[in-house]
């Protein structure tokens, strides 16, 4: 009686909350419509018959992931559709920015009626009435490979009719979803006449129906395709109880051969890198997967997890451990959605929170490259059992890891020789996209993790503010702080220091005064882009 009480307040509290016409076109307006486009004339016949398949298995993984982040996701995509007034069509119009109920900008809270208030930590990848001591206790009983499965990424916990948990692999809780998509990619493999990419979809296919994700990732690895396509579960950032399960996503993308036969240089040396961490030696990786590849794309569709709230401009995976230690992991740029984000997003936040004299350094180039060194390291420095070891911290430790680290990297090649010197450009880009990043919030990881990195920094005088609110770099101490962040995020996972990055996170990972007040002065400025295609 107790917990139908519970939920029957949980849903009053979402009603009496949800923001009126007004305030939704207030929400909305903080993402700028942007054309994103790509080029497919060149594609050979078979590639574009191919293309329209994978368009189509993209949709389904939408549906997935809705249903992954909420039982009613779905539900209620339909119903909003249906909903002609004026209020209705804002909804409709955020539901689809946010591919959910909840405004991921606003700590996840509620903006239609009906639904939980905020979204649940686990989000649908566990009973919505589980603690995490129960789930612990309950794995802690079971055999070691059922250990392995239940804190692994893809299956999901459920309640028994006895109530006891019990797990379930995505190809059985996605089954009719999943076999769907599994048919349209195998259609998309028998046209394209690429064998990488014939050979991907068709392990992906079985991926899906087998819940063994192994060879298809490994075939990933390995896609050297025109038509650049990642459909799968793989980012865990939706599980904040524990952070162990992948939600689905999409990108159909094009290849840039140009732009990517540029990035070689960054591959040929990451093993350099790895070696010249600010780490104990034993801590470093001695041979990293020799693949490595980057690949610079234009994305054409984004849906799942790659389509809601903060869209993604670039990611590294996979995340299976025993890929990135046999063969390294793959970057992915997309180029013209960071095109957008530093014209429409970058430049305008610039011009309001730099020193006047700082702000012709910042550069789409500097702002291109770190995100691709942030990819890159994603994929060096400790990688086994650091997610386990973690838990919930693990995503935004991880993503300041690959920040701090990303920097240490493009450093590393000015002073080598390997790029051209252009540090002020580099460290004043990284503190405008600061605020950029801060805007989306502490309580997601890559927000956290920035107030992390950008208070640790400020405490070491390597970022400085001025009196009229403005920020600056200090270039005598930007790289030896930089050093010494990247030393304690790498040492903290090499250790798997579950109370010492709580204490970091606790004490870095908020917003300070300052810090809100140059904020305050971005209110009026778009948060991030919503992508349209056409």
């Amino acid at each position: 009686m107790l917990r139908i009480l519970a939920v029957v307040f949980t849903m009053a509290l979402a009603l009496a909350a949800v923001p009126d016409l007004a305030e939704l076109n207030r929400m909305i307006a903080r993402f700028a419509p942007v054309k994103v486009t790509a080029d497919t004339s060149k594609l050979a016949p078979g590639d574009r018959q191919a293309l329209a398949k994978l368009l189509d298995a993209a949709n389904v993984i939408d549906r997935i992931f809705r249903e992954q982040l909420w039982a009613g996701g779905n539900a209620s995509a339909e119903k909003l559709a249906q909903d002609t007034t004026p209020l209705g069509k804002a909804r409709d119009h955020y539901f689809r920015i946010n591919n959910g109920p909840w405004s991921d900008l606003d700590d996840h809270a509620a903006f239609i009626p009906g639904v939980p208030a905020k979204k649940p930590l686990g989000a649908n990848f566990y009973p919505e009435d589980m603690s995490k001591t129960e789930f612990e206790a309950w794995v802690a009983k079971l055999p070691k490979a059922q250990q392995d499965e239940a804190t692994g990424f893809f299956t999901v916990i459920r309640r028994g009719a006895n109530r006891s948990l019990s797990m379930v692999p995505y190809s059985q809780a996605y089954a009719d979803s999943l076999a769907q998509a599994a048919a349209l990619l195998n259609q998309a493999a028998d046209l394209t006449p690429n064998e990488s990419l014939k050979d991907f979809l068709h392990l992906r296919a079985q991926a899906f129906l087998s819940n063994d994700y192994y060879a298809s990732d490994v075939a990933w690895m390995k896609l050297d395709a025109p038509i650049d396509v990642t459909i799968g579960p793989y980012e865990t950032y939706n599980d904040e109880l524990f952070g162990y399960k992948a939600s689905f996503e999409a990108y159909v993308t094009l290849r840039d051969e140009l732009e990517t036969a540029k990035l070689k240089m960054f591959a040929d040396h990451i093993q350099e890198i790895e070696n010249n961490l600010p780490l104990e030696a034993k801590y470093r990786n001695p041979k990293l997967g020799a693949l490595a590849p980057i690949r610079v794309v234009n994305q054409i569709v984004a849906t799942g997890d790659g389509a809601h709230g903060v869209r993604t401009a670039a990611f590294n995976l996979p995340n299976d451990e025993r890929i990135v230690k046999a063969m390294g992991s793959k970057r992915v740029m997309l180029k013209n959605v960071q095109e957008a984000k530093f014209a429409t997003i970058l430049e305008p936040i610039a011009s309001r929170v730099l020193a006047p004299a700082d702000r012709g350094d910042v550069r789409f180039d500097s702002f291109f490259t770190h995100i691709l060194a942030h990819e890159m390291t994603h994929g060096i420095g400790p990688q086994t059992g650091v997610r386990q070891s973690l838990k919930e911290l693990y995503s935004a430790i991880e993503e300041a890891k690959a920040d701090a680290t990303g920097l240490f990297m493009m450093q590393y090649l000015f002073d080598h020789r390997l790029l051209p010197a252009a540090e002020k450009p580099l460290y004043t880009t990284f503190l405008a996209s600061s605020f950029r990043t801060l805007r989306f919030g502490v309580h997601e990881a890559h927000g956290k993790g920035m107030a992390l990195q950008f208070n640790y920094l400020t405490d070491k005088g390597a970022f400085v503010a001025k009196p009229d609110g403005t920020f600056t770099v200090d270039s005598a101490k930007i790289k030896g702080a930089v050093r010494d962040l990247v030393h304690d995020l790498l040492e903290i996972e090499a250790t798997g220091d579950y109370a010492r990055a709580k204490q970091m996170l606790d004490t870095l990972g908020q917003l300070r005064p300052r810090m809100q007040k140059a904020l305050d002065r971005l209110q009026d400025l778009p948060t991030d882009i919503e992508p349209v295609s056409n």
